[in-house]
């Protein structure tokens, strides 16, 4: 699989999401919240997903088993749009509890462990990673 704009784009939204993530998280825990911060963070995680999601529709993997280019990790594209949508959901019926726990699964899920399959030495980021920068495998 070579480096297209749109897996570019798809790559650069998730990896932008994996650092955001924690400050959204952060600037609400403890004695001394920050309100703003996490507003700001939560908006610029929430449009990243949003944006890895949508690209990830247009990518497809013709060498790892598929349906028609799709692979098993598409399944998560529904799983976070539906995420994004009961968290925001959440928020207008004031039901913060909701909130953060689906935002909480959606990080781990979305970001550390999806993300955690992407450095396999079969995927591309894990090809560069692993060979090209490392040069172990």
């Amino acid at each position: 699989m070579q480096l297209t704009p749109l897996i570019a784009v798809h790559m650069t939204a998730a990896i932008g999401a994996v650092v955001t993530g924690p400050f959204a998280l952060w600037a609400r825990m403890g004695s001394m919240q920050r309100p703003w911060l996490h507003r700001a963070m939560g908006y610029a995680y929430a449009t990243l997903m949003l944006l890895a999601a949508i690209s990830a529709c247009f990518i497809r993997d013709f060498d790892l088993p598929n349906f028609q280019g799709y692979t098993v990790i598409h399944l998560l594209i529904p799983v976070t749009l539906f995420s994004l949508w009961t968290a925001f959901r959440a928020l207008a019926n004031k039901d913060f509890v909701t909130h953060r726990i689906t935002m909480q699964s959606l990080y781990v899920g979305a970001c550390l462990i999806a993300g955690g399959f992407t450095l396999l030495p079969s995927r591309y980021l894990g090809n560069l990673l692993w060979h090209e920068c490392l040069g172990w495998l």
